[in-house]
C-alpha cells in the first residue's frame, strides 16, 4: 500500500494551508504592505497589456464560521 504524502511542496501550497488552518480557528490575518506594485495582465493571451496596481497600507482578512 502506498503512503499518503500530505506535505506541501511549494510556497503557494504552504501559504494556502496556513491560511486555511488560521481561518478555521477564527484568526485575523493582517497584511501590512509598503509600496507594493502588482502588474495585472488584461487577458491570458501571449502579449497582454498590463495595469499596475499600487498598494500602500494594510489589508485585514478575518475568518469566521458562517454555519
Amino acid at each position: 500500500m502506498a503512503e499518503s504524502n500530505d506535505n506541501t511542496t511549494n510556497w503557494p501550497e504552504l501559504a494556502g494551508a496556513l491560511y486555511d488552518k488560521l481561518t478555521e480557528r477564527h484568526a485575523e490575518l493582517t497584511y501590512e504592505l509598503d509600496h507594493v506594485e502588482i502588474s495585472v495582465p488584461s487577458s491570458a493571451g501571449d502579449k497582454p497589456d498590463h495595469s499596475v496596481w499600487k498598494i500602500n497600507g494594510s489589508i485585514s482578512i478575518r475568518g469566521r464560521n458562517l454555519d
